[in-house]
């Protein structure tokens, strides 16, 4: 792996992937990603990340991948993709085969989810999105605990299948992470990890009606 001549001018994140190269980590290899979400035409912050994370992935003969966080159906289009792919190109750059989808991994992702309901890390949620807000508390004060939180691990597992298989309407029930109601970082508090939402994916139809937040 190729360190830049350190007289050159450099910014803290070389600086850091430098510190990394020298001693050993990741076997030397640099890894970056540009992870655009296709639901609109790319702005000037974008052309910026474009820059930053193929440049790097040049500059240190690494890798740079090209991932789509797919996961909002009814804002996402193919014709965003297409333009995005068309302006990564334009600023001279090339994902080689490193292009990637959120959706590539949905299968993956649901199986992640069923994993931490049976872990007990994980539980469905009826609250409406106005009371998980107020359950969620302030920077100030801590949060309160969904009255759904204590729910056994068969009746969420049997919740979160029928979510999947599409018999509940768009935001009657979510999958929330068990973390901790009162943590200082309020997006520690139970975030919502999985919403129903039943409309077309541009990659995957009509198969999925529900959709990871992270």
């Amino acid at each position: 792996m190729t360190i830049p001549n350190p007289v050159s001018s450099s910014n803290f994140i070389q600086n850091m992937i430098n510190d990394d190269l020298q001693q050993g980590k990741n076997d030397g290899r640099v890894h970056t990603r540009f992870p655009p979400e296709p639901n609109g035409y790319l702005h000037i912050g974008h052309a910026k990340s474009i820059c930053l994370n193929f440049g790097l992935a040049l500059e240190y003969n690494g890798r740079c991948n090209l991932r789509f966080d797919d996961t909002n159906p009814t804002k996402e289009d193919v014709e965003y993709v297409d333009s995005i792919r068309e302006d990564v190109r334009w600023l001279g750059f090339d994902w080689d085969d490193r292009m990637f989808y959120a959706s590539d991994y949905f299968e993956q992702l649901y199986a992640w989810a069923v994993q931490l309901i049976k872990q007990g890390q994980a539980y469905v949620c009826d609250l409406t999105p106005e009371e998980i807000r107020a359950y969620r508390g302030t920077l100030t004060q801590p949060g309160k605990n969904s009255p759904y939180r204590d729910r056994a691990m068969e009746e969420n597992l049997a919740l979160f299948a029928a979510m999947k298989n599409g018999d509940f309407p768009d935001g009657s029930r979510v999958l929330r992470a068990k973390i901790d109601m009162a943590s200082p970082n309020l997006n520690m508090r139970d975030p919502v990890i999985y919403r129903i939402l039943h409309a077309d994916h541009h990659r995957t139809g009509g198969k999925w009606c529900i959709y990871p937040m992270y």
